[in-house]
C-alpha cells in the first residue's frame, strides 16, 4: 500500500501512542511530525538554535515505535508559531494523502465515516480498512441531509459509497449506512461520534471560525477523545515563516 499518512505530535512534551494505532498504520507510509511551539515573541530561528537537539531526540524517540512495524517511516521537525499551517505544508511537500489525530484508544470496535454531499472517493477506502481490526464490528457511513437537500439523495450518496467501499475490500458486514435530517450539520456528527472509537472523514472546507473554534476534526478528537484520520483534499499551503530540521 502505497497511501502516505502524517501523524503530528506537539514538542517539546509529545503524548504517547496508543499501540495499537502503530500497529494499525503498520501498512503505510508514515510521517512523524514534531511540531514545537515557538511563543510569538521568540525568535522562531533563535527557538530552533537552542531546542533543535534535544527535540529531535524526542521526536525520534516518538518515531521508534513506528520504525518496529513500518516499512517506510521517516520524520520532519518543524518550529513554528502555527502548527495547522505547519501540518499543511509538510502534508503537500511530503505527499501524504491523510492526517491522522491520535488518542488514547485499547481497540476500535466502532467507525464513523461522515460521507459529505461532494467528495472525491478514491483516497477514503483505504484509511477505513487501516483501522478495522479483528473486532471491528461495524463501520457507518453518515450523511447529514441539509436544508433542501432530498432525503432520497442522501441515502444515495452513503449507498454508493458503500457500494465503493465494499469493491475496495471491506467487508459488507461490517458496513452500515445512516442518514439524518438536520441543520446543524457539524453537532449532529459532533454527537454521534462520542458513540464511537475512532473517525475518517474528508477534509472539511475551512471556515471563518475554525481559528476560533478549531476545525471540526479537531473538535471531534477534543470531545471524543477517539482518534480522527482527516483525508485531505488538494489545496496551496499558506505561506509560513517556521524553521524546519528534517532527518529520515
Amino acid at each position: 500500500m502505497s497511501d502516505t499518512i502524517l501523524v503530528p505530535f506537539e514538542l517539546p512534551d509529545p503524548e504517547p501512542i496508543a499501540p495499537v494505532l502503530v500497529r494499525d498504520l503498520a501498512p503505510l507510509d508514515v510521517v512523524v511530525m514534531g511540531h514545537f511551539a515557538v511563543p510569538e515573541q521568540t525568535p522562531t530561528e533563535a527557538a530552533r538554535e537552542q531546542f533543535e537537539a534535544e527535540a529531535q531526540a524526542t521526536l525520534d524517540a516518538v518515531a521508534e515505535p513506528f520504525r518496529e512495524t513500518s516499512s517506510a517511516v521517516r520524520t520532519r521537525l518543524v518550529f513554528g508559531k502555527d502548527r495547522a499551517t505547519a501540518i499543511d505544508r509538510v502534508m503537500i511537500e511530503e505527499g501524504c494523502a491523510a492526517e491522522l489525530n491520535p488518542a488514547p484508544t485499547e481497540g476500535i470496535d466502532r467507525i464513523l465515516v461522515p460521507i459529505p454531499a461532494v467528495a472525491e472517493f478514491s483516497r477514503l477506502p483505504a484509511f477505513v480498512n487501516v483501522l478495522c481490526e479483528e473486532s471491528t464490528r461495524e463501520v457507518t457511513l453518515f450523511h447529514v441531509a441539509e436544508g433542501d437537500e432530498p432525503r432520497e439523495r442522501a441515502e444515495s450518496i452513503v449507498e454508493e459509497t458503500r457500494e465503493g467501499m465494499i469493491e475496495a475490500g471491506l467487508d459488507a458486514a461490517l458496513v452500515d449506512t445512516l442518514v439524518i435530517e438536520g441543520e446543524e450539520h457539524d453537532e449532529e456528527i459532533l454527537r454521534l461520534a462520542d458513540e464511537y472509537d475512532a473517525v475518517v472523514m474528508y477534509q472539511a472546507e475551512s471556515r471563518l471560525g475554525d481559528r476560533i473554534f478549531g476545525t471540526l476534526p479537531d473538535r471531534i478528537a477534543d470531545r471524543t477523545g477517539d482518534p480522527v484520520i482527516v483525508v485531505r483534499r488538494d489545496y496551496e499551503p499558506e505561506k509560513s515563516t517556521d524553521v524546519e530540521a528534517e532527518s529520515a
